[in-house]
């Protein structure tokens, strides 16, 4: 079976480490041997054994017959979607890492994969080496998912989790992710929520079997939180989690991206680092959670490789995933009801009169301002009620 691997990157590179490192268990479980036949990149790299098999037109691969499976490790919506595209009308299947592209491009690479009966699959996409879009298409899909939530982002579950247990700043913890490799140097799509976005969005496409746009979900990221929020936090024996959240309301789904304030009870409360862990509520299932390293190198790359190996099993079947075009329009987030953790300059009196009966909370080392948990409200409610109090310094819902 030849295989091409488009990107030679972190993840690319990891794809052909993977297929030498368990040659001959992936050849076991595949039915044949997986051979690597081309690598697409804009760069040579001479002096390293893959260079004679580095090609710089994704044409060629188009043209060769003799290659069944394409692996995109690109990143980015272009170009890697035009040579996806062309890689799927050429009958070729298709596996990717690019939650990028899959969050954008999904619904129709699936439907053009499904026209051409190869495969577009996806399994990196989300939890990096963790399985997830592999046991929604076939081992829940006798239950209604009425809930994921995930912390599937690596850079900051470890900037969170070092804020924690250093009581250091954001910017500091920041800097400390870019030495070590965790966070890019520019760290926008992490730190803000972004990636998570994404993912969230590629999960409830697949929940609901409608294309969600990222665009449309509430994302707020860890840039406001600090040490002071932190210390807080400990005092109500909680932790602060960047949760990417999908839930069935009614008839639809309302989706967030935010930093929640967990209990230890939450099963989400004790994943640190730069583990992700993914919890999801079926209706007959009731809870599971999925648990493992959501990033790196080889981790994200045995996902690709799985779906090689499953590619290689089903070479003449179109493995079904719903998940079609037509747009679902999210349920609107001001209608999603939760407690709030609000800090204020504010004094108690205020806070009374404005949000009623209320939870007050001391923090070690902090003064001159009042932390207090509200009642259960929605999120419409509460922002009427902050701005009527004013003087709000930090809100972090509570989970």
């Amino acid at each position: 079976m030849k295989v091409a691997v488009m990107g030679y990157g972190t993840i690319g590179s990891g794809v052909v480490e993977v297929l030498d490192i368990n040659r001959n268990s992936i050849t076991k479980r595949a039915g044949e041997e997986i051979d690597v036949k081309y690598i697409l990149d804009l760069r040579d790299f001479p002096g390293d054994p893959i260079q004679e098999k580095v090609v710089h037109d994704y044409k060629t691969i188009v043209d060769d017959p003799e290659v069944k499976i394409v692996v995109e490790t690109m990143g980015g919506v272009e170009p890697a979607y035009t040579f996806v595209k062309a890689m799927l009308e050429a009958g070729k299947h298709v596996t990717t890492s690019n939650k990028a592209l899959v969050a954008a491009k999904g619904a129709e690479l699936i439907a053009l994969a499904k026209e051409k009966n190869v495969n577009f699959m996806f399994e990196a996409s989300v939890g990096g080496g963790i399985p997830i879009i592999r046991p929604l298409n076939s081992c829940l899909t006798a239950d209604e998912i009425e809930e994921i939530t995930g912390i599937v982002n690596g850079t900051t579950n470890y900037m969170l989790t070092k804020m924690s247990e250093e009581g250091l700043e954001f910017d500091d913890v920041l800097k400390d992710a870019q030495a070590k490799g965790y966070a890019e140097k520019d760290p926008t799509a992490d730190i803000e929520g972004y990636d998570a976005c994404r993912k969230i969005a590629i999960l409830t496409s697949l929940v609901c079997g409608q294309q969600v746009d990222f665009e449309d979900i509430h994302t707020e990221g860890i840039t406001k939180i600090t040490a002071t929020d932190i210390r807080y936090a400990k005092a109500m024996g909680r932790a602060i989690k960047l949760l990417a959240s999908s839930r069935k309301v009614g008839d639809g789904y309302v989706a967030m991206v935010a930093p929640f304030l967990l209990p230890s009870s939450h099963p989400l409360y004790s994943v640190n680092d730069v583990f992700n862990a993914i919890f999801v509520h079926g209706n007959v299932l009731g809870d599971a959670m999925f648990y493992g390293s959501g990033a790196g190198k080889l981790p994200t790359a045995s996902a690709v490789v799985a779906d090689i190996v499953d590619i290689a099993k089903h070479q003449e079947v179109n493995i079904a995933v719903e998940w079609s075009s037509k747009k679902l329009e999210l349920v609107d987030c001001g209608n999603m009801e939760n407690r709030y953790f609000v800090r204020t300059t504010a004094d108690q009196k205020d806070v009374r009169r404005v949000f009623g009966e209320a939870e007050y909370v001391s923090a070690e080392g902090v003064s001159g301002e009042c932390g207090f948990i509200t009642a259960r409200m929605s999120e419409a409610e509460y922002q009427k009620k902050a701005a009527e109090l004013g003087n709000v310094i930090q809100m972090i819902r509570v989970g």
